[in-house]
């Protein structure tokens, strides 16, 4: 493995980019540089803060910087070439288990960046040792193995060593982007693929044909998702599901209130979906009721609206005292995160029957917040 690194590159989203500031602050780097859109190039005093959850929540990826090329790859004769000659030197040895390049400004519209760090990947795996072949791709990843991450943009390429679940996601940057079409019923679909992509970091997803139980489901986009894959749909909900959804397989739609459904006492369900509009502690405790009858080691996966919050000190107290509130009622925390599509709320992942200190990347709860 690489020396340790003084400098990390951490992406915090676009909608936290006025926070940006305090979040950095608190890291105590000296000195900060903004990559692309959303990297900082920053120099905390102590790594391991980047893994605190009051600061995670905020930091959606991180990686330590083992190696930078400050040039503008577009001006250059021959990049890819030398590029790779560089990787191989400073990292051959590290055996990787793979090699994955991604971009400073991933919606850039400019295909020119994109090419270019396909040519590069191709190119170092070509020169890298075993095992970095047989070229695993991100999906297949072992989220506790060493990966050799590269950030490429017109700044330059940015590059380190660390496993997906310390950077907290498979790709360059953090998880997969999902894109939308016109048949989408809604963002949330693509919110909840991208979930049930980052929940790999922790543990396999539920079975198919797992039952899932789903709360506050209207119209219906994670519903779908979940039919997609051949899960049962248990869905709930005042508001009716897109007409789309009538009489698909697998799904039994109740109309009503998520606060008063009550299942038949010997339903189990494999999972619990919430996506409930409305105050958080009010649907952690209507998640909570209906929790005794998921199956043991069940899921939950539990989106925190922030609906009303607007500091950074508010939504960690508000997410601090759900994650509290849920322990109470049986369910341990694996993680929690901003996903893509998230907003101004966060996704967080529990589960039955399972302390969360038996998860290494799981981190302990910190009274520590940005001033």
């Amino acid at each position: 493995m690489p020396a340790s690194a003084s400098s990390c590159l951490i992406r915090i989203s676009h909608t936290f980019e006025d926070a940006a500031p305090d979040i950095i602050r608190f890291l105590n780097s000296p000195s900060c540089t903004q990559l692309g859109d959303e990297y900082f190039l920053i120099r905390p005093a102590d790594p391991a803060v980047l893994r605190r959850p009051e600061i995670a929540m905020f930091v959606r990826w991180n990686l330590p910087l083992h190696h930078s090329w400050p040039c503008c790859p577009r001006d250059m004769d021959g990049f890819v070439e030398k590029a790779a000659q560089a990787l191989l030197r400073k990292f051959g040895t590290c055996h990787p288990q793979t090699l994955l390049v991604g971009l400073l400004q991933p919606g850039s519209r400019d295909s020119y960046y994109k090419k270019l760090a396909s040519n590069l990947r191709g190119r170092a795996l070509q020169l890298f040792p075993p095992p970095a072949q047989p070229r695993p791709e991100a999906e297949d990843q072992d989220p506790d193995a060493a990966t050799l991450f590269c950030l490429l943009g017109k700044e330059g390429l940015f590059c380190g060593v660390q496993s997906p679940g310390l950077s907290n996601g498979f790709y360059p940057g953090g998880t997969k982007f999902i894109s939308r079409n016109a048949a989408t019923i809604s963002r949330a679909g693509a919110k909840l693929a991208e979930a049930l992509h980052y929940l790999r970091l922790h543990r396999p997803p539920p079975p198919t044909q797992a039952h899932w139980l789903e709360l506050g489901a209207s119209p219906g986009g994670m519903t779908a998702e979940l039919l997609a894959r051949g899960y049962r749909v248990t869905a709930v909900d005042r508001a009716p599901l897109d007409a789309r959804l009538d009489a698909s397989a697998g799904l039994i739609f109740i109309p009503g209130d998520a606060a008063t459904f009550t299942p038949r006492d010997n339903t189990r369900y494999d999972a619990i979906l919430s996506d409930m509009n409305g105050a958080a502690r009010n649907s952690i405790e209507a998640l909570l009721r209906l929790s005794k009858h998921l199956q043991p080691g069940g899921l939950v996966i539990f989106t925190l609206k922030t609906a009303g919050v607007d500091t950074l000190e508010g939504m960690q107290r508000l997410c601090a005292s759900v994650i509290e509130r849920a322990a109470a009622g049986g369910l341990c925390l694996l993680a929690q995160t901003h996903l893509t599509y998230n907003r101004h709320e966060f996704t967080l992942f529990f589960e039955v029957g399972m302390a969360s200190h038996s998860n290494p990347r799981s981190a302990t709860s910190s009274s520590s917040q940005p001033r």
